[in-house]
């Protein structure tokens, strides 16, 4: 799976503690820090052959790059990777995150146990 981050800036500690948790959990991650933009996460997506991508959201510039990211996997007809974003998502963009295809969105406060049981929960299925 892919942790990483797009754009300047954005939660570096909450990546990380999610990437070692997944880790931790047994899982293949790889972690590709901040600053990418919505083609290198699908590149990497593509070139790793993962089954998962977790992306930080901070605020409105990531959520822009979220959505943007979540359309140009569907121009390739990637659908069957399991998206999760967690961060502090910026007022109501957590739901339409979801209703664009990103498969949870894990607010501040959640356990880094309850984002590693819903990916496996999805790698599973």
């Amino acid at each position: 799976m892919i942790v990483a981050g797009p754009g300047p800036g954005g939660p570096e500690p909450s990546a990380e503690v999610v990437a070692r948790a997944l880790r931790d959990a047994g899982m293949e991650v790889v972690y590709t820090g901040l600053g990418q933009s919505p083609e290198q996460f699908a590149a990497t997506l593509v070139q790793e052959d993962a089954d998962a991508l977790g992306v930080a959201v901070a605020d409105e510039a990531h959520v822009a790059a979220v959505t943007r990211l979540v359309t140009l996997l569907r121009e390739q007809g990637i659908d069957d990777v399991a998206l999760f974003a967690a961060g502090p998502v910026p007022g109501d963009a957590a739901a339409e995150l979801e209703r664009l295809g990103m498969g949870q969105v894990f607010e501040p406060g959640s356990a880094p146990t309850e984002i590693v049981a819903w990916v496996r929960s999805r790698l599973t299925q």
